[in-house]
């Protein structure tokens, strides 16, 4: 079957989504069930606080792997005008480890290509324009593409950014103003947009014919090796593995040159790609596609499941007996993971207090979706300290907990993952 063939315009249903029947990369129907992890709201719609609870859609999280082309997919996609709103509250400078990952990136791809002060660099989701922003540095041209209203942070950080989904429109637009790019980044936005053949179909479009094309998403064995079903939700319609990008790009006549795990987001991979015999290809690649042979088996998935369940059990017994001794929790971080593992467990504000964000997060002064959990300034774990602080940054715990010993606090920590435990 052949690209264009597989192209679908999704038709929305009244509550904003349509369910996958047919993978979405190859078009087969033989999907199979992974893990079912209920009914989960859009992790970044969030009442602001002190507003009465109303009506919020809550949306059926279960993961489908496709046995032909094992691409491993939500089985339900919601309308990305629900789950990314003007007001998105993500940005990603304020993450430390954003920072030097998109850092790290820049310094890789001058080594691997050495990009000339001509070269225009893309990037899809560019968000506050963090990643553009060292290719800006080093001299390169530069041009962002943002939905949300993060994108005007970008602008007024003198980087050129075009408010809009990405589509064949704002590729047109983009070229328009600043010609074909060098090279295209998608960080941790390759997996979310629905249509991946009209995307990749547009990235090459916007790509010049030498040009290469950069992506970061959720690795899959990075997912199952460490338990991370807090990454599952509807803003992640994909959950790649190397194999499975490499079924996918192959279809569109690219060529995987290099792949690289990395540790952003509990664990991605990095992959860059070009029009095939256009650049090298580094035994990187084939060293991973043979680790996921034996590591991604149908087994081992289901293997995942059960330890999935045991997980929301351990969690919610350690919570129960520190409950029962009157003590005090709140959690720490509000990424958007923390929605599905609070939704997921069932946890509430009787059992956390609130949950503490860093000073000037756009998510503090509102509620955790699907809660009324208020989210507070990280100051309260100070001034007003729990006995236990519930890490839902979890992945980056040997990041966190010396910097919040650091600021005063002296009590214990709960890292939920992947195995419940408590740390004094």
């Amino acid at each position: 079957m052949v690209v264009s063939q597989m192209k679908k315009k999704l038709a929305y249903g009244t509550n904003g989504s349509v369910v996958v029947d047919t993978c979405q990369v190859c078009d087969s129907s033989d999907l199979t069930p992974i893990v079912f992890l209920g009914y989960l709201p859009p992790v970044n719609t969030m009442p602001l606080v002190g507003s009465r609870p109303a009506e919020q859609p809550a949306y059926p999280a279960q993961v489908l792997r496709c046995r032909k082309c094992e691409l491993v997919q939500i089985g339900l996609i919601v309308d990305p005008q629900i789950l990314f709103p003007p007001s998105y509250p993500y940005t990603s400078g304020t993450t430390k480890i954003l920072r030097e990952n998109f850092a790290e990136l820049y310094q890789e791809a001058r080594m691997l290509f050495a990009p000339s002060a001509e070269d225009l660099a893309v990037d899809i989701g560019s968000n506050d324009g963090t990643l553009l922003s060292n290719w800006l540095k080093a001299g390169h041209r530069v041009h962002g593409i943002e939905p949300t209203n993060a994108g005007l942070l970008a602008i007024e950080r003198g980087i050129p950014t075009l408010i809009s989904f990405f589509n064949a429109e704002a590729v047109q637009k983009v070229v328009a103003d600043a010609g074909r790019a060098s090279f295209v980044t998608a960080t941790n936005v390759f997996a979310h947009i629905e249509d991946i053949h009209e995307v990749v179909e547009s990235i090459l479009s916007l790509l010049k014919d030498d040009g290469v094309f950069i992506s970061e998403s959720h690795y899959l064995l990075s997912l199952v090796e460490t338990l991370q079903y807090d990454t599952i939700y509807h803003e992640h319609l994909r959950y790649y593995s190397l194999t499975s990008l490499k079924n996918l790009l192959d279809m569109h006549g690219l060529e995987i040159n290099h792949a690289k795990r990395i540790p952003t987001h509990g664990g991605s991979i990095r992959v860059y790609a070009s029009r095939k015999g256009q650049k090298p290809v580094n035994a990187s690649v084939a060293a991973i596609l043979s680790q996921e042979t034996r590591e991604l088996t149908e087994a081992k998935l289901a293997a995942f499941r059960l330890k999935v369940v045991n997980s929301k059990l351990g969690l919610l017994s350690l919570i129960k007996d520190i409950r029962a001794q009157n003590k005090k929790i709140y959690g720490i971080g509000a990424p958007s993971r923390a929605s599905t593992l609070i939704n997921y467990v069932g946890l509430d504000d009787g059992i956390l207090d609130c949950v503490l964000e860093i000073k000037g997060s756009y998510k503090i002064g509102k509620y955790i979706p699907g809660t009324v959990i208020p989210v507070l300034d990280e100051s309260k774990l100070v001034s007003d300290p729990p006995d236990y602080a519930l890490l839902l940054s979890w992945h980056i715990a040997e990041e966190l907990i010396p910097k919040i010993r650091a600021g005063g606090y002296k009590g214990r920590f709960i890292v939920p993952l992947p195995i419940p435990r408590v740390i004094d």
